[in-house]
């Protein structure tokens, strides 16, 4: 089954910039489009209010009108549009499922307004299984030109960082882009050396040696799949989230992984997917790991 790229749109600015995303990558994967859009009938008291069928209609001619643009721009690309009437998460979270990929409009810089303005983007995250992108309003074509680097974060074992890797090296490859791939390490406290860790370290020849070695063998299946995707290997000390944001400039999309945390008041995504989704300005693709 071909699963489509789907953009959730809701009328912002925001969103159509995503649409916009969206478009590019399905004409570059040769994979059709799917624009969904969540409504709910808003009652109002007034006498003239419009009926549920009178503001569903609204909603669909604007989501057509949404999808006309695309179609402008890439007369041959298969677009569908779906306007389906429930709560917002749920209908992402839905679309996401039965997606390639799902692209969403990103609001806000900084920990307080970007929480408070992405916090649909940041449950549709911790919700679905999908890799989900998030695009803010300023995006241009251009940035995906003039040399910028797709840039994913990995992390732990190879295994643990499969799915993240994969996602970066067929977007580099449908793009024509280089990878580069950022492992950051910090100093571990004493107490968490082991005789078996240590003996790895000395064979490694010390901390940066071993962080560069596991580093290259996580890229090493993903090197021989994609021979002709240029790659960068990037050991730096610091805070796996400061590492990932001091590269944000230079990237045309930034990939990193996600484990969902549950607590009492929900799912919530990771720290450093967190940090990465507030103050980059590029792109953001956040990879579920399996």
């Amino acid at each position: 089954m071909t699963r489509p790229i789907t953009a959730g749109v809701d009328g912002t600015e925001e969103s159509f910039a995503a649409l916009d995303w969206a478009a590019r990558e399905a004409v570059r994967r040769g994979l059709p489009l799917r624009v969904v859009q969540a409504w709910r009938f808003q009652p109002y008291e007034a006498i003239d209010a419009a009926d549920r069928d009178t503001q569903a209609g609204w909603v669909r001619d604007a989501l057509t009108e949404a999808a006309r643009s695309v179609t402008g721009r890439h007369p041959h690309l298969d677009v569908a549009t779906d306007v389906v009437e429930g709560e917002t998460v749920d209908t992402l979270a839905s679309a996401a499922a039965e997606a390639e990929m799902l692209v969403l409009g990103s609001r806000g810089h900084g920990r307080v307004v970007g929480f408070l303005l992405g916090s649909v983007g940041q449950q549709v995250i911790a919700e679905t299984t999908r890799p989900v992108v998030l695009v803010r309003a300023g995006d241009q074509p251009t940035t995906e030109a003039a040399g910028r680097e797709v840039v994913v974060g990995q992390q732990g074992e190879p295994d643990d960082s499969a799915d993240t890797l994969r996602f970066a090296f067929e977007t580099a490859a449908a793009r024509g882009a280089t990878v580069r791939a950022v492992r950051a390490w910090t100093l571990p406290p004493v107490f968490a050396y082991s005789p078996g860790s240590m003996r790895l370290l000395d064979e490694a020849g010390g901390l940066e040696p071993f962080e560069k070695k596991a580093l290259a063998a996580a890229l090493q299946p993903w090197r021989e799949r994609f021979p002709d995707v240029p790659v960068v290997e990037h050991v730096e000390i610091g805070s796996a989230g400061q590492v990932l944001l001091s590269m944000a400039g230079r990237a045309q999309l930034m990939v990193v992984g996600r484990r969902a945390h549950r607590t009492a008041v929900g799912a919530r995504i990771g720290s450093v997917a967190h940090g990465v989704l507030h103050h980059a300005d590029c792109p953001v693709a956040v990879v579920p790991h399996a």
